[in-house]
Order: structure tokens, then sequence, then C-alpha cells
């Protein structure tokens, strides 16, 4: 297999291979860094014809990991995902273009229960058999959002100026799956 063009068929998240994350800046000064660790999707694909290509992606809110268990109890209260009245984040691709290495997918980020349209660009990082016989393949790719447009609007000021919380927040995605069919 060669690339993008090739691909054909339909393809599970490894989530124990995968890392569906996020960057945000915290006081201004570092960045914190967090993942999902329930998460689970399915992609049908055809490289040759884009347009004929499905995504769909489920992210369980409770299962945010920031390292931090105070930290990551907020982020599931109301204050952020809410995870007990949406216990789930969704994605759903609804546009797909194919570049070179790159395929470009366009889909429904839904949080909180708000929807908004965002568009990532995937690397395809290659297709292997592993020792198992399994058929994988391997894409990376990230994008920055706007936090608050989904009504994540928590933050606290600082002494010296700005806030706690950067609004911009970094979603950065290492995706491994395996074929199905």
């Amino acid at each position: 297999m060669s690339g993008i063009a090739d691909l054909k068929g339909t393809y599970v998240l490894d989530a124990s291979h995968s890392q569906l994350g996020f960057v945000a800046r915290h006081a201004m000064v570092t960045k914190v860094r967090g993942s999902f660790n329930e998460v689970a999707g399915t992609a049908t694909l055809d490289g040759a014809n884009p347009s004929a290509s499905t995504l769909s992606v489920t992210m369980q809110a409770a299962s945010v990991d920031t390292r931090s268990e105070g930290r990551d109890a907020h982020l599931r209260s109301a204050d952020f995902f809410d995870a007990e009245k949406y216990p789930e984040i969704t994605f759903t691709g609804t546009d797909f273009a194919v570049d070179g290495d790159v395929i470009t997918v366009t889909g429904d980020l839904t949080i909180k229960g708000v929807t908004h349209s965002v568009t990532v660009p995937f690397e395809f990082q290659g297709a292997a058999t592993d020792p198992f016989g399994n058929q994988r393949i391997g894409f990376e790719g990230s994008v920055v959002v706007n936090r608050k447009d989904w009504n994540l609007n928590w933050n606290a000021a600082l002494e010296a100026g700005g806030v706690l919380v950067s609004e911009k927040v970094t979603l950065e995605l290492e995706v491994s799956a395996i074929k199905q069919a």
C-alpha cells in the first residue's frame, strides 16, 4: 500500500494505540496536556473517492486525563465538560478531501450539546500488517479551536494580568486504526 488513494474499507479505532488529546496554555506561561482514555471510532475510507468516506468518533467526557485528579474532576464538572449531563463528546465527518498524503476531514464536533464544524488535516503515517495479521493505518492531525465556542467558559483572572486557562486549545490527534472489511 503506497498512500491514501489506496485505502478502501472499514477501519476501527485502536484506542490502546491512539491518543485523542488537547493542549491548553495554563497561567499564560506553560501548557497542560490532556487526553480521553475511553474512545471509540469507525471510519469507512475510500481514498480514490474521498466523498464516499465516513467517520464517527465518540469520547467519554468523564475519561478526561491530565495527570492531575483535581484538575480532571474540575474538567468533568459543569464548569467545563459537565460529564454527568453530557457524557459523550462526538465528531462526525461530513466532508473529506485528499491532497497527497493528507486527508482533510471536516466534521461536526459536539461538546456539551453544542455542535460546530471543525476541519482537521490528517497526515497519513502509513499502513502495515502487525504481527497478529491486522492491517493497520496511522494518521496524525491537529487543529486550534476556541473552547468558548462550545460553552467551555470557566476561567480565573491572574494578578499579573491574563487568565488561568487559554481560550485557544489545540486538539492533537494520533490515530491507529485496524481494517475490518
